[in-house]
């Protein structure tokens, strides 16, 4: 059930080879905090109306304020970070791009998708991608390790687990674009909210501007709303990052019997099992859905568990 374009989610095709409805399931084939940010109460307004600048305001100050992003980087809102993933090939103006790898596989589709010929190992291309920490295995690429000639993307969708290690005082550099993702580490990936973080001649270049490929009110009010009111709401991402800690090792306390930990962050866990594949096979015959991948016959991935879900993993294992 994967393909070269593969992804964690896809629920409906597990439920229809292995049965039951989704409420039977526990879906840890994400990297989604299974504890959503406590959604307020969102204005009449936000819904009737179209956002105007005041919203996109409030959230932009909020996440400056929360990501400590440089005075000079400019931020964009986005319908999710993979709005702005497949965008930015258009703004790089199609430049070969180097992807390290193997990583989440949507920013070497998006520069194939200009330009399918494209060979995304070459370290001497004039844009490199790193996804930090990396999806699937974790890693951290330190400031001193990234580096493109004409841009460099850094896209920190699982950074909020670990502020300490984020690159955001890259984006004041000309030619690097930090990427965010709301949906994770808040739990609401439904929302669709991204951001893009980079100096404004980056976000504006000579090629194509992000306001411009993105569109007119490209964020919806109430998610303009929610965004704003949860990135302001610090005392809920130190007591989540706390949370999310302890949850991850008791993971590996439960694997450990099993597996090997080839790494991961505390929004998700990769394993090393001897057959992947069957050990999918395994989960879902107890209704869990989990990740594998298509160049590894040895990876397995897991989310979090929902606090009252742990007994159904603990019962497969």
């Amino acid at each position: 059930m994967t393909s070269e374009r593969d992804h964690g989610g896809g629920l409906d095709s597990a439920i229809a080879l292995y049965g039951g409805c989704k409420t039977d399931w526990l879906d840890l084939s994400t990297g989604i905090n299974p504890v959503p940010y406590p959604i307020p109460d969102i204005s009449r307004q936000a819904w009737e109306r179209l956002p105007d600048q005041n919203a996109f305001d409030r959230l932009h100050n909020a996440a400056r304020r929360f990501w400590n992003v440089p005075d000079t980087a400019e931020i964009i809102a986005a319908p999710g970070a993979s709005a702005l993933i497949a965008r930015i090939p258009y703004l790089t103006g199609n430049l070969p791009a180097f992807i390290p790898g193997p990583t989440y596989n949507e920013h070497a589709a998006a520069f194939r998708a200009r330009n399918p010929d494209l060979n995304t190992d070459d370290p001497d291309a004039p844009v490199h991608v790193y996804v930090h920490p990396n999806n699937p295995d974790g890693k951290l690429w330190p400031a001193t390790a990234v580096g493109g000639r004409n841009f460099t993307i850094i896209d920190e969708s699982f950074c909020d687990v670990c502020p300490q290690d984020s690159n955001i005082q890259q984006s004041e550099n000309a030619g690097v674009i930090v990427l965010k993702s709301f949906g994770k580490f808040w739990g609401l990936a439904g929302l669709r909210l991204g951001f893009a973080i980079a100096a404004k001649d980056t976000l504006q270049s000579s090629y194509s501007g992000m306001d411009d490929l993105l569109g007119p009110w490209a964020v919806s009010g109430p998610a303009l709303e929610i965004g704003a009111h949860a990135l302001a709401n610090t005392d809920w991402a130190d007591a989540t990052r706390t949370r999310l800690s302890r949850d991850a090792k008791r993971l590996d306390a439960l694997m450990q019997p099993h597996s090997s930990l080839e790494g991961g962050t505390d929004l998700f866990r990769l394993y090393r099992v001897d057959d992947a594949r069957a050990w999918q096979d395994r989960l879902a015959r107890h209704h869990i859905w989990s990740r594998i991948f298509p160049y590894s016959r040895n990876w397995l991935r897991l989310g979090l568990p929902a606090p009252d879900r742990w007994d159904q993993l603990e019962s497969a294992l």
